[in-house]
């Protein structure tokens, strides 16, 4: 990428795009832009046709989601989908009316059926039922995939997509409720350890194997993948190792100083029992990432403290 070139971060303030944003200004590239929901409804399809037409980017990062975990997507299912499509539809459309050069769209491993083969492969999609407890966010990112496949077909666009694993790391959301579980570990361990209790209360059993990447190795892997990448399959972006729940979450006990029981909750769903994606060809590229999880789980929790003054 030309370091000079209009850069789009659409959701530069959210985990993954600040992330993206932070990286880009390191490595010396001048001319972001980033517009909040106030500026830019992404939901406007006439808004995002004039801001478009009139910044004109050369290069568009899709880091722009509806975004939850399990209670979440329970809760807000026509949300979940009616949002993520209207907002990944509005900005591959008018990427393609206005000439952008290249364009990243980020999907997810929910995407992946519920029982896929493990690790899990780029060619496993579509090959099983989804994950009922996020099947709507799932599907609008299935679509988003499809869409930029389908504009390479048709129109010979540069648009490629890159599915990354669990995701953590400084600007999460930390809501105990609707966050993605290792935010919401961090939120229930700090307060549990300030407020004295001597127990904490984790949903499901603690047997499943979640797959985590730090925020800022996910943004190196994007840029990385700007400048080397072009092809209609997408891609795994991950750490290319898993933990347990229950280890998880014995981690984050530790790094936060709680020093209480950890009581499971079985009548809570645990969601996929195991997801592991094979990033081998993000590999053989010639990127790998860089933090290991205890300490970005320590870098996370100095991100909560700060924001939580």
């Amino acid at each position: 990428m030309d370091k000079n070139a209009k850069i789009f971060v659409a959701g530069h303030r959210g985990l993954v795009g600040s992330a993206i944003w932070r990286k880009l200004k390191e490595q010396g590239f001048t001319q972001l832009i980033g517009q909040t929901h106030a500026e830019l409804d992404l939901l406007d399809a006439q808004a995002v046709a004039r801001f478009f037409a009139q910044e004109k980017p050369v290069y568009v990062f899709d880091a722009a989601a509806k975004v939850g975990g399990i209670q979440a997507n329970n809760s807000y299912p026509a949300q979940f989908l009616y949002e993520n499509l209207q907002i990944q539809n509005n900005l591959i459309h008018h990427s393609y009316l206005t000439g952008v050069k290249k364009f990243l769209f980020l999907g997810s491993s929910s995407i992946y059926p519920k029982l896929a083969p493990q690790p899990i492969k780029e060619e496993y999609l579509l090959t099983g039922p989804l994950e009922p407890t996020n099947e709507w966010y799932a599907t609008a990112k299935i679509a988003g995939i499809k869409m930029c496949q389908a504009y390479r077909r048709q129109y010979g666009c540069d648009f490629i997509s890159a599915l990354p694993t669990n995701l953590y790391g400084p600007g999460d959301h930390y809501d105990p409720q609707n966050s993605h579980v290792l935010p919401g570990l961090i939120r229930k361990f700090h307060e549990a350890k300030i407020s004295g209790q001597s127990e904490v209360v984790c949903w499901g059993t603690g047997s499943p194997f979640r797959e985590f990447l730090y925020s800022e190795d996910l943004a190196e892997a994007c840029i990385f993948l700007m400048g080397h990448y072009s092809d209609e399959q997408f891609i795994n972006v991950g750490s290319g190792s898993e933990i347990s729940i229950k280890a998880l979450s014995e981690t984050v006990g530790k790094v936060i100083g709680f020093k209480g029981k950890i009581i499971w909750d079985v009548s809570k769903p645990d969601g996929t029992p195991r997801k592991l994606m094979d990033s081998s060809r993000l590999f053989a590229l010639g990127w790998r990432p860089k933090m290991n999880l205890e300490d970005g789980i320590r870098s996370t929790y100095d991100d909560f403290l700060s924001q939580n003054k």
